[in-house]
């Protein structure tokens, strides 16, 4: 539906002037700039949707990888002895924890939370102890399982196992199989993840991958989804064959995006 010229000024201070302006520049028309802006998020809507598949494929593959290795139910929390998470591991899990744990409270019933006190408060809950510090110490004795952890830890953590602090302890002795072709080191699948990771910052705050970085995403995308636990880079990969169609239009719809920048800058 085009956009009714009334509406621009509204439309102008709701999405900003600044973000607006680079497009405002190049095709000196506020309707447009307004209509390129939206287009450029349907993209990167698209992409996201494919980067959060890339992402839950990887954690999962990579969680079954380091259960397998440390044989320990536990491996997440405690790992067994020889092998320890670096502290910015360390925090991330005990973050993960406290998000999984907030989520199960928010779930239970009034008088489900208030019989926690029994266990937060032994000796009775102290006078004067505030909401906050009184679900606080209620969550504290929620117990959530790995899967639930697992779900809360974002692509940040796990795109830094696969950085050099952990290519003794990790990738040499387990994680490689995660990428079995035996051409890839580790810091080319490090390079991959990291652009994936970028890319989907940039996404979540609703910022463009357009042009180079575009291409330069695409490219990761179709890295992980053809090598990931395959033997040799392929199309046919589970993956691949999953995203195939998703892929295609994002190429196509980022084709046309394109096209249509590049013609108000003849």
């Amino acid at each position: 539906m085009p956009i009714n010229p009334d509406h621009i000024p509204a439309l102008t201070s709701f999405l900003s002037a600044e973000r607006l302006s680079s497009l405002m520049a190049l095709t000196g028309n506020s309707a447009v700039a307004v209509e390129l802006h939206q287009e450029t998020l349907r993209l990167g809507a698209s992409m996201m949707s494919i980067i959060a598949t890339l992402e839950i494929a990887l954690r999962n593959s990579i969680s079954e990888n380091l259960g397998n290795h440390f044989s320990e139910p536990n491996w997440l929390q405690q790992p067994p002895a020889g092998f320890q998470w670096r502290p910015q591991e360390r925090d991330k899990i005990a973050i993960a924890i406290d998000n999984a744990k907030r989520a199960e409270y928010a779930k239970l019933t009034q008088a489900e939370k208030t019989a926690l006190d029994v266990t937060a408060f032994p000796n009775g809950r102290p006078a004067g102890t505030s909401h906050l510090a009184r679900a606080k110490a209620r969550r504290r004795h929620i117990t959530v399982s790995d899967g639930k952890i697992i779900a809360e830890l974002t692509l940040y953590f796990w795109k830094r196992l696969y950085g050099h602090d952990y290519d003794q302890t990790l990738w040499r002795t387990t994680l490689k199989r995660t990428f079995p072709d035996k051409r890839l080191s580790r810091a080319q699948v490090a390079i991959q993840l990291e652009t994936l990771y970028q890319a989907r910052n940039r996404l979540a705050h609703h910022e463009p991958v357009l042009h180079d970085r575009f291409h330069e995403t695409m490219n990761s995308i179709e890295f992980v989804s053809q090598r990931l636990q395959s033997r040799t880079a392929s199309v046919e990969a589970p993956l691949a064959t999953l995203l195939a169609e998703e892929v295609e239009g994002v190429v196509a719809r980022e084709a046309a995006l394109s096209a249509r920048l590049n013609s108000y800058r003849r």
